[in-house]
């Protein structure tokens, strides 16, 4: 498969990377290293699939003119668009044309996340009653320097919609009422501190994101009936590990079991290799999981703004 990247910016230097051999050229309109200047001057016939590494703004558009052309599209989350019909759009197009249109949030494959995934899956906890998230890195001080990424709802969508995600590849179909408890705007023009969550979904969710946090770190802890399962960190900022405890009845110290990894991030190259093997089959493009979260994100987005306002 040849693949282009479009927007050759941190994101797009990672994807490039993972595509290897696969790549072929770049479009930047600002980037000297990119081959183009955009991806309309890019030769139709010399690529079968792109990597949409671009603002948020421009998506749509890229990924309308990519879907016509017969082109596969991996897009870095989150997929926006100004009304949920385009989103609908974008689905029909790619299924008249035969192609996958991918949403990328590459940590699924996280090799705890997957862990956690096979325990719920497994029903080894029993009844999860609570899942909390934390999300947290350094980047205030480079977000407000941008001039598209400290607007409006700010860390929100960046890292609240990886943590939506995450808790929907854990915990299947989750409903979308969702709400804010904390927005405060300590550094940023936009919100840089948030906590959201859900009193009513099974389980009940706690999430917390920040651009506060000078170490980048990410912990998870799920309360169920028969014990608890804990992640700290992740791969990139490892080591990460994975804890599992086992409740002992009526009370005490339960027996744990751990795994601790010590690695490179893993989820760049795992991920494109499925999205090309969706690519390879012939997948048909299902963005579901993108219209439930733009409603989700929609909704968290106007309470974040009005509560951080005040």
């Amino acid at each position: 498969m040849r693949v282009i990247v479009v927007g050759l910016g941190i994101q797009g230097a990672k994807r490039r990377a993972a595509a290897g051999q696969d790549f072929v050229a770049s479009a930047d309109p600002v980037n000297p290293d990119a081959d183009f200047k955009s991806v309309q001057e890019v030769p139709v016939a010399t690529y079968d699939a792109a990597l949409v590494c671009t603002p948020d703004e421009p998506k749509l558009e890229l990924l309308d003119y990519l879907l016509s052309k017969g082109k596969h599209a991996l897009v870095e989350k989150p997929l926006w668009a100004p009304r949920d019909a385009d989103i609908g759009r974008l689905e029909r197009i790619a299924r008249e044309k035969g192609v996958v249109c991918y949403t990328a949030y590459n940590h699924r494959f996280e090799p705890h996340y997957v862990r956690l995934r096979e325990l719920v899956e497994s029903g080894e906890l029993g009844t999860i009653y609570h899942c909390r998230m934390f999300y947290g890195n350094g980047t205030a001080r480079l977000v407000r320097d941008s001039a598209w990424r400290d607007t409006g709802a700010g860390v929100l969508p960046d890292l609240g919609s990886h943590l939506l995600d995450t808790a929907r590849f854990w915990f299947g179909e989750l409903g979308e009422e969702f709400g804010v408890y904390s927005a405060r705007r300590f550094e940023n023009r936009a919100p840089d501190h948030l906590v959201f969550g859900s009193r009513v979904t099974r389980p009940q969710l706690e999430l917390e994101v920040t651009l506060l946090s000078w170490r980048n770190h990410f912990t998870c802890d799920v309360f169920a009936e028969r014990g608890s399962a804990h992640i700290r960190s992740l791969c990139k900022w490892g080591p990460t590990t994975f804890t599992v405890r086992t409740r002992v009845l009526p009370s005490g110290r339960p027996p744990e079991e751990g795994v601790t990894l010590v690695q490179a991030d893993p989820t760049w190259d795992l991920e494109y290799a499925h999205f090309k093997s969706l690519c390879g089959q012939g997948a048909r493009t299902d963005l579901a999981r993108d219209l439930w979260l733009q409603r989700v994100l929609r909704a968290l987005d106007q309470q974040a703004v009005e509560m951080s306002a005040t």
